[in-house]
């Protein structure tokens, strides 16, 4: 008996037939011809940049895990500022509509906000003593 399901009975086993998982990019876009990519040529240069740039760094002297943990160090440090703007705009029915957040999660989010800093704070304190 079949399912209603676009997928054969003999699935995940060889199947006669193809199965059509997605739709072609022409469809998907809703566009053919240059328009169909437009932007596309610095999506792609920019992560052949990046990849190059990860490439030399493998003939360079720097420790990966050294890079590893000061990559996370320079999170850590960021997300503190994104936290306080999120916080600020969940608040804002202007921005999230009926979806504002309020009671115990607000005032968790802003433990989490303060938790953060008091880390990064620490942290600080800790490396320059």
């Amino acid at each position: 008996m079949r399912s209603a399901s676009s997928v054969p009975d003999c699935w995940p086993f060889r199947c006669s037939r193809v199965l059509p998982l997605t739709p072609s990019a022409k469809d998907a876009a809703g566009r053919s011809g240059s328009r169909a990519s437009e932007g596309g040529g610095r999506v792609l240069f920019g992560a052949g940049a990046v990849a190059a740039i990860g490439i030399a760094l493998n003939f360079t002297s720097i420790n990966p895990i050294s890079a590893l943990y000061w990559s996370a160090v320079i999170n850590g440090v960021l997300a503190i500022p994104v936290m306080v703007l999120l916080m600020i705009m969940a608040r804002r029915s202007d921005v999230m509509g009926r979806f504002v957040v309020g009671g115990p999660l607000y005032w968790l989010g802003w433990l989490s906000t303060a938790a953060m800093l008091l880390s990064v704070l620490a942290m600080a304190v800790g490396f320059f003593l």
